[in-house]
C-alpha cells in the first residue's frame, strides 16, 4: 500500500483521494453559488424549471462537473478507508470552502464561523492520527438491503419534511433572515443517504468484470437511492444555495452528512471502530468536534440595516 510498509502505515492513497475530493467539491459549490446569483429566483414548486435554468448556465455546468469529479474521488476513498475515517477527512473541506466563499463570493464569516474553521482543523488532525494501514482491511463492501432501506427511507422523509417546514417559516413576515441552517440539515440528510449509496456502489465495482458489476448494481438498492437523492438534492440544494450563504449552507450540510454517514453507515455496513482505545478515542473525538461545529453556527443572519435614504439594502450589499 502506498505510504509505507507493514500494518502501521497510514493509507495515504485514501487520504489523498479525500483531500482531492474536498478541493473539487469546494470549487464546485462556489462556482454554482456564483452562477446562481445571476439566475432568476428558483422555486422548489417548479422543479423542471429549476433544472432548465441551471442547465442554461455555463458557469453552473462547470461547477457541476467539478462536483462530478469529486464524486469519482469519493468512490476511491470509500474503497480505501472506513466510513468514520473518510467522513472525518471530508469535513476538513469546510476550511477550503469558507476561504473560497470569502475570497470569491465576498461572503463575510462571523466569529463563531471562524472558530468553526479552527475546530474542523482539529477534527482533521484527530482523524488522521487515528488511521493505520490495517484500516484498509476493515472496509466493508456491501450492506444488507433491508437494513439500508430501513435507515434510508425514514431519513429521506425526515429531510423532505424539514425542508418543507423551513420553507413555510421563511415565508412568514417580520422574521429574521435565515442563515440557512434548517435547509442545510434537510439537504444533509438527503446527501447522507446518498453517501451510503455511494459507499455501496464503490464496494461492488470491479473493473475486470463489468457485465457482472452492472448486474449486481441493478439488483441492489444503491443506484435507485442515488437517483432519488440526486434528483431531490439537486432542486433543494440549489434553491437553498441561491437564498443563503454558501459559507453556512455547505458546512451545515457537510456536517450533517458526515455524522449521519458515520452513525448510520457503521450500523448498515458493520465496519468496526479501531480496537486500540487511543485510536478509537481519536476517531470518535474527530466526529464529536464536527458536531460541535454544527452547534456553534448561528441560525440567523443579522438584520439587514437600512441606508440613510430609507431604501432597504440588498442582502449581498449588506455582506
Amino acid at each position: 500500500m502506498p505510504g509505507g510498509q507493514g500494518g502501521s502505515a497510514v493509507p495515504w492513497w485514501g487520504v489523498a483521494s479525500a483531500l482531492l475530493a474536498n478541493v473539487l467539491y469546494s470549487t464546485g459549490f462556489v462556482l454554482e453559488k456564483r452562477a446562481l446569483a445571476g439566475l432568476p429566483a428558483l422555486s422548489t414548486r417548479q422543479p423542471v424549471r429549476v433544472v432548465g435554468r441551471l442547465l442554461s448556465s455555463p458557469l453552473w455546468l462547470a461547477g457541476s462537473l467539478a462536483l462530478a469529479a469529486g464524486f469519482a474521488a469519493q468512490l476511491a476513498v470509500y474503497r480505501t478507508l472506513p466510513l468514520a475515517a473518510a467522513q472525518g477527512l471530508f469535513v476538513s473541506g469546510l476550511v477550503l470552502l469558507l476561504l473560497l466563499s470569502s475570497a470569491v463570493l465576498g461572503e463575510r464569516t462571523s466569529g463563531r464561523e471562524r472558530q468553526g474553521i479552527v475546530a474542523i482543523l482539529v477534527a482533521l488532525v484527530l482523524v488522521i492520527a487515528s488511521l493505520q494501514g490495517e484500516d484498509a482491511r476493515a472496509v466493508a463492501r456491501t450492506a444488507p438491503p433491508a437494513t439500508l432501506l430501513l435507515i434510508a427511507v425514514p431519513s429521506l422523509a425526515a429531510g423532505l419534511l424539514l425542508y418543507r417546514s423551513a420553507e413555510r417559516r421563511a415565508r412568514r413576515r417580520h422574521r429574521l433572515p435565515t442563515a440557512g441552517v434548517p435547509y442545510g440539515v434537510a439537504v444533509g440528510l438527503l446527501y447522507g443517504v446518498s453517501s451510503l449509496a455511494i459507499k455501496g456502489v464503490s464496494g461492488l465495482l470491479a473493473p475486470h468484470d463489468l457485465p457482472a458489476v452492472a448486474g449486481r448494481l441493478l439488483r441492489s438498492p444503491y443506484p435507485y437511492l442515488l437517483l432519488v437523492t440526486g434528483a431531490a438534492g439537486l432542486v433543494l440544494s440549489q434553491t437553498a444555495l441561491q437564498r443563503c450563504r454558501a459559507s453556512v449552507i455547505v458546512p451545515v450540510c457537510t456536517t450533517v452528512t458526515c455524522v449521519f454517514t458515520v452513525v448510520c453507515g457503521t450500523v448498515a455496513f458493520g465496519e468496526p471502530l479501531p480496537a486500540d482505545p487511543l485510536r478509537r478515542a481519536l476517531r470518535l473525538g474527530g466526529t464529536a468536534v464536527a458536531v460541535a461545529v454544527l452547534l456553534a453556527l448561528p441560525r440567523h443572519d443579522p438584520p439587514v440595516p437600512e441606508p440613510p435614504d430609507g431604501t432597504p439594502e440588498s442582502p449581498d450589499e449588506a455582506r
